[in-house]
């Protein structure tokens, strides 16, 4: 297909076009997995805890001053505690203390404001992550 504008001949070939939007998606792809080549896994993983302790914060009520009842939810503040607890458990000898540390007083915290909000108090040992880090008072 030939288009003309004024005195420019334009030529539109839909095959070159959709090669042209192929190769820049793979050269895409190929970028993300360089950047996440040049992450270390000990960032990885922190990441990976703060994304489940602002998750897991929002749902217990700790969002936007406006619309913090709106979102809480203890089953799914719940399901991303124990993720993290889970998470940081297993990973705190492959991370250090150093790195394990300020993520576990964030978990801690965040399963001191389960208890205090929850209106069906967990047994102590069974509340969110406790089979993970003990019992937390």
């Amino acid at each position: 297909m030939s288009t003309t504008t004024g005195d420019h001949a334009f030529s539109f070939d839909p095959e070159r076009l959709a090669k042209w939007e192929e190769s820049a998606q793979a050269a895409a792809a190929t970028d993300a997995a360089r950047d996440i080549a040049d992450v270390s896994a000990v960032e990885v993983i922190a990441s990976s805890c703060v994304h489940l302790m602002s998750a897991a914060a929002v749902k217990l009520g700790l969002g936007e001053e406006g619309q913090a009842d709106e979102w809480t939810d203890l089953d799914e503040a719940r399901k991303l505690i124990n993720a993290l607890a889970g998470l940081v458990t297993a990973a705190a000898p492959e991370i250090s203390d150093m790195h394990a540390r300020p993520i576990r007083d964030g978990l801690r915290s965040l399963q001191l404001r389960f208890r205090e909000i929850s209106p069906i108090p967990d047994a102590i040992g069974q509340g969110p992550g406790e089979k993970f880090t003990g019992p937390v008072n």
